[in-house]
């Protein structure tokens, strides 16, 4: 089996006064679409999405581990959504790109739907993944988040595989075999003071307010067995988003993009690859 990361151009870059790990895919080569910025889970590393980035090689891709997550350095200071969009916007800058398709998965997703409020002007399409609007969400299963903030599923196989479904869903036990080794073999786990730090970031933040004025197309997708984010989370995200749909993955638990990835890329290629609304064509006109 390859290795995500083996085409991934891989570096520390200096971005809003932080010192961030980041990794590049193909944006030295020609496309005809745009390059994808992607804003991961809480604690996760580059390497638990990499697969995303191989999957779909037509595309460029830009991530980056948080402040004390991989092996970014730990945060001086707090952090908060404004300020990361920011160093965000300051780390596409770095990478000479003006303009981007936003991804973000469970805690990411809520970055990238700041992000997208914050830099419209730097956001073309918004693909939300097994997120919610911030705080104000519905909550998950109970015993999910006690064994997610146990901090052995980072470091621990056998506590992650005996607890993989509480924490995941979407898993049978012969089919989560091979998914549970291979997720587990790409987690590094975060420095304390990153966790908690990310913890903080979205302390008392919610989207709602500002969701019915997300100009921008978006794709909510959601797991239909998923312990941690519900469904109905994305149902509250697709009604309140103008110009959004809402694609759900039967059997689907907290990592279906990994483990539904052909149905789950299909999904976003049919999404970034429909022609473009007039609205977005006006914007481009205007650009």
């Amino acid at each position: 089996m390859t290795n995500p990361m083996d085409d991934a151009v891989v570096s520390m870059v200096e971005a809003g006064g932080r010192t961030l790990r980041t990794a590049a895919w193909r944006l030295d080569m020609p496309s005809d679409h745009l390059p994808i910025l992607f804003f991961n889970g809480i604690g996760a590393n580059i390497e638990a999405v990499a697969p995303l980035a191989a999957a779909m090689p037509e595309r460029g891709f830009v991530m980056f581990d948080m402040p004390g997550t991989g092996e970014s350095p730990d945060p001086v200071v707090p952090y908060n959504p404004f300020t990361m969009s920011w160093t965000a916007a300051q780390l596409l800058d770095a990478f000479g790109l003006e303009e981007v398709d936003v991804m973000g998965v469970s805690w990411g997703g809520a970055m990238a739907q700041h992000f997208a409020l914050q830099h419209p002007g730097r956001t073309r399409r918004l693909t939300l993944i097994a997120t919610t609007p911030g705080m104000l969400m519905v909550p998950g299963n109970p015993a999910a988040f006690t064994k997610m903030a146990d901090p052995r599923r980072y470091v621990d196989p056998d506590f992650m595989a005996e607890h993989f479904t509480t924490l995941y869903g979407g898993m049978t036990e012969s089919a989560g075999k091979d998914h549970k080794s291979g997720h587990i073999g790409r987690l590094k786990p975060p420095s304390p003071r990153g966790y908690l730090y990310q913890l903080l970031c979205m302390l008392g933040w919610t989207s709602l307010p500002a969701l019915p004025f997300m100009s921008k197309e978006t794709l909510i997708m959601m797991g239909e067995d998923d312990q941690i984010v519900p469904v109905v989370n994305g149902k509250i995200l697709k009604a309140m988003i103008p110009n959004s749909q809402l694609v759900t993955f039967g059997g689907g638990g907290h990592l279906f993009l990994l483990t539904h990835s052909d149905e789950s890329v299909a999904a976003i290629r049919e999404f970034l690859d429909a022609p473009e609304t007039a609205k977005e064509g006006k914007r481009a006109a205007a650009a």
